[in-house]
């Protein structure tokens, strides 16, 4: 078993594999301008196990793709569709977002909430800038400093770990750089972070820790890890965020 096996099994038992909300993914719909009944050809890029394609999915009049590279993840996002009554508007893909499945222009909206940092924000604007019809819209969350300045501790971790993480007024501007029009903006908020993401995962920790006990060490590191991130966050927390960029292809 490797650490990306231990990530699969400490994750997949979560509503959510990042921070977020049905609350604000449809917030962010609504600032897409997407209609219910309108028919939608979606692609939801690194869905994990699926809370925003489902929201997406039982919201609207739509034909979603929904896109991820780890294979466990699509086969419990088809669970779960199939429990809410939505899988017949999904269509699951294992596939890598570097190479994402899909044709040049289709696709009325582009969603992917807090996956691009897996291809870097910029290079996953631009990249994926192809897919959309004229006029469709790219919503995405991305790691967002709140504050121009910040304590030492934080900066240094984040800039560690996604060197990519900046202002949202420098996203902003990378976003009207490739030709695409800001229509919505928001940070998301600490339910997002703690109800939804770290409390259930923090809950999860000691099962998961029993049920991986003969990789003991390694499945130890990965709780530590994702411990500091929540004391990181509780500690740090007005200072940074996910924020969510809509945005309609010019």
């Amino acid at each position: 078993m490797n650490d990306l096996d231990l990530l699969v099994r400490l994750y997949i038992t979560q509503l959510r594999q990042g921070p977020g909300g049905n609350e604000e993914t449809l917030l962010a719909a609504k600032l897409a301008k997407l209609e219910e009944t309108e028919p939608l050809n979606i692609a939801d890029i690194g869905c994990g196990t699926g809370s925003s394609t489902i929201a997406l999915a039982k919201k609207f009049n739509c034909s979603i793709q929904a896109i991820d590279f780890l294979p466990e993840f699509i086969n419990e996002l088809k669970v779960r569709a199939t429990q809410e009554g939505v899988l017949n508007k999904i269509t699951p893909i294992v596939g890598n977002m570097e190479e994402l499945p899909l044709e040049s222009e289709s696709l009325d909206v582009l969603w992917a909430e807090g996956a691009i940092y897996n291809i870097g924000f910029e290079k996953g604007i631009s990249e994926w800038r192809k897919y959309l019809k004229p006029g469709g819209k790219l919503v995405v969350s991305e790691l967002t400093w709140l504050t121009e300045k910040r304590p030492e501790k934080i900066t240094t971790h984040w800039e560690k770990e996604y060197p990519e993480v900046s202002t949202a007024s420098k996203k902003i501007a990378q976003l009207e750089k490739h030709n695409y029009k800001l229509l919505g903006y928001f940070p998301l908020n600490e339910n997002c972070w703690m109800k939804n993401y770290y409390e259930p995962l923090q809950a999860r920790f000691e099962s998961f820790l029993e049920e991986n006990s003969d990789k003991s060490t390694a499945a130890k590191e990965l709780v530590k890890e994702n411990q500091l991130e929540v004391e990181l966050y509780k500690t740090y927390k007005e200072f940074f965020s996910y924020g969510v960029y809509i945005s309609e292809k010019l």
